[in-house]
């Protein structure tokens, strides 16, 4: 498929519409120094979040009052939607979307350069480069929303398991990458790639996702090979580990521990929703630990990237002891809560029964979970020794 030409017709015929992310070339990137991760040029714990909505929103006002907000609490990176696919322009004029998949386009494919288009992705990085924050951008959702896996085989045929061997698919999928590798790799604000958010490839061996992996990362690594990549999964781990319950079935097609070992991951991902998965709460600890006991084994970072509590009233009963096992007795890098919010100028609100809103009281959920915890976060030794 030539469509990595049919992109870049489109890109060159918009650009100069457009304010694109600022080079430069003294940046030096966060990277993976043993279990724990080189930040702003230093070696440390810190503790982050997750805003998937940043960059759709369509004011630049709101963008700078959420990233704003993130900095002031102490936060250091906070993880953004990097994907937003359509199969039709039509019906999705008022919706912020990146890019076209549809085999009657030429090439298969096109990014949206109008102002609903990537001009709102270059807002939310350009904004968390002016006050310091870095950015996860996932570059695919294994989930329907904002156009995942299934607008690729919508556009090109297959389904959500044969995607990940599907030429056609994977052909369009990396011209995306190389576009937004390309967009922003000389900015100071993207902490890593990651190639898609929660990726499963339900009763497939797990192969499929391990090879699909070290293929994608080791080709962002040709494109950039000073950021680090990350797979993004939930975590799931494999027998013999664990009860051979449902998180340790491999039944999602991962393998936690095996893909840890993809050279070209510089860090591995999980993400704890007890209550979605048949677990009780409690079961969480255990989680945070085996994940910290498989980056030991593997002598990289493990990132708690997603995780939260879904009631109303007792977040902090929830979510604490978790915080506490993690900042006490293990070396897990760094984590994000899923998810911040806060009041926005336009009245956007993409927040769900999870989010915790922007609020410095002492004693609310966000003091304790959000400012409280970034700050025992950093006040640990930088040494990884759990």
């Amino acid at each position: 498929m030539k469509t990595s030409l049919a992109l870049l017709a489109t890109v060159l015929s918009s650009v100069s519409s457009l304010v694109v992310p600022r080079a430069n070339p003294k940046t030096t990137h966060a990277y993976a120094s043993g279990r724990l991760f080189n930040i702003d040029g230093k070696t440390q714990y810190f503790a982050g979040t997750n805003t998937w909505w940043l960059g759709h929103l369509m004011s630049d006002a709101d963008v700078e009052t959420a990233v704003s907000e993130i900095a002031s609490t102490g936060l250091k990176v906070t993880r953004v939607w990097g994907f937003g696919n359509v199969n039709t322009a039509a019906g999705n004029e008022n919706s912020v979307y990146f890019q076209i998949l549809n085999e009657t386009l030429p090439g298969g494919q096109q990014i949206n350069m109008n102002a609903n288009g990537i001009a709102r992705l270059d807002s939310a990085v350009n904004t968390a480069e002016k006050y310091g924050i870095q950015l996860v951008l996932p570059m695919l959702n294994n989930w329907g929303d904002l156009g995942g896996i299934d607008t690729y085989t919508t556009a090109f045929g297959g389904n959500s398991t044969s995607f990940f061997t599907d030429t056609k698919s994977q052909a369009a999928y990396r011209n995306y990458i190389e576009f937004i590798v390309n967009r922003y790799k000389n900015t100071n604000a993207i902490f890593a790639w990651e190639l898609c958010n929660e990726p499963r490839c339900h009763g497939c061996d797990t192969s499929v996702i391990y090879n699909w992996a070290s293929e994608t990362s080791a080709f962002i690594k040709s494109l950039d090979p000073s950021h680090m990549v990350t797979l993004g999964d939930e975590g799931w781990m494999a027998p013999p580990t664990g009860d051979g319950s449902y998180a340790y079935s491999a039944a999602e097609g991962v393998d936690f521990i095996k893909n840890l070992g993809i050279s070209t991951l510089d860090y591995g991902t999980f993400h704890m929703y007890p209550d979605q998965w048949g677990y009780n709460f409690t079961w969480g600890n255990t989680w945070i630990e085996q994940h910290n006991a498989a980056g030991k084994a593997a002598g990289k970072p493990v990132v708690l990237e997603e995780y939260g509590a879904p009631y109303a009233n007792n977040k902090t009963a929830i979510t604490l002891p978790w915080q506490t096992t993690l900042v006490q007795d293990t070396s897990i890098a760094y984590d994000s809560y899923w998810q911040f919010a806060t009041v926005l100028p336009s009245g956007t609100n993409d927040a769900d029964n999870y989010a915790i809103y922007y609020n410095t009281t002492v004693g609310s959920d966000y003091q304790t979970l959000f400012i409280e915890h970034a700050q025992a976060m950093e006040a640990k030794p930088a040494v990884a020794t759990q």
